[in-house]
C-alpha cells in the first residue's frame, strides 16, 4: 500500500508539468483586423436576418394548408426568427472582432478566432503553396480585403484587413513562404 503522502507528491508533480506547459504556451497573436470589419459583418448579418425570417414564413405558409394550423403560428415564428436574427447580426460581429487576431512570424502564421469556440491555427510557412487577396462587393465599399493562405490541407482566410495592410501582408507571406509569382 502506498504511503499517505504519495498521492500528494504525484499531484504536485502533475501540477508542475502543467505549469511548465503553460509557461511554454505561445502568447496571443498581437495583430487585429480592421475595426471596419464590425460594420461589414453587421451589414452582412442584417442581410441574412432579412432573408431567414422570409424563408421561415414562406415555408410555414406552404405547410399551413396540409397541416391546418392557425396564421398566428406563422406570424409568431416569423417574429421570433426575425428578432433572433437581428439580435445576433448586431451583437456577434463585435465578439468576432474582439477574438480575431493574427501574427505573421518568419516560420509560421499564427491565427486565433472564434466566438464560442476559440480556434488557434499555426500554419508553417513551408506548407503555404499560394497566397491571395480577395475583395467582395461589401469589402470594396469599406476599403477592406481578405488574405487567403492556400496549403495542401485547404484555404485559410484572414478577413477584413485594410487594402494596403492586406497587400503588404500578402507580399510578406509570399516572400517568407518562398512563393514565386510566375506571371
Amino acid at each position: 500500500m502506498a504511503s499517505p503522502g504519495a498521492g500528494d507528491r504525484a499531484m504536485t508533480s502533475n501540477q508542475a508539468s502543467l505549469g511548465a506547459a503553460a509557461a511554454r504556451r505561445l502568447p496571443e497573436p498581437r495583430d487585429r483586423l480592421d475595426p471596419k470589419a464590425v460594420t461589414l459583418w453587421r451589414i452582412s448579418g442584417l442581410i441574412q436576418a432579412i432573408i431567414a425570417p422570409a424563408l421561415v414564413v414562406a415555408l410555414l405558409i406552404g405547410l399551413r394548408i396540409p397541416l391546418d394550423y392557425s396564421w398566428w403560428w406563422v406570424v409568431l415564428a416569423g417574429v421570433v426568427v426575425a428578432a433572433l436574427s437581428f439580435t445576433l447580426a448586431l451583437t456577434v460581429p463585435t465578439l468576432m472582432w474582439r477574438r480575431w487576431r493574427y501574427e505573421i512570424h518568419e516560420d509560421e502564421a499564427d491565427l486565433q478566432h472564434g466566438v464560442f469556440t476559440v480556434t488557434r491555427q499555426l500554419v508553417p510557412m513551408a506548407r503555404i503553396q499560394h497566397v491571395d487577396t480577395r475583395r467582395g462587393p461589401l469589402q470594396r465599399r469599406f476599403g477592406l480585403a481578405s488574405v487567403v493562405l492556400f496549403t495542401a490541407a485547404g484555404a485559410i482566410e484572414i478577413p477584413a484587413l485594410a487594402d494596403d495592410v492586406a497587400a503588404s501582408l500578402r507580399d510578406r507571406i509570399a516572400t517568407l513562404a518562398n512563393v514565386h509569382d510566375d506571371l
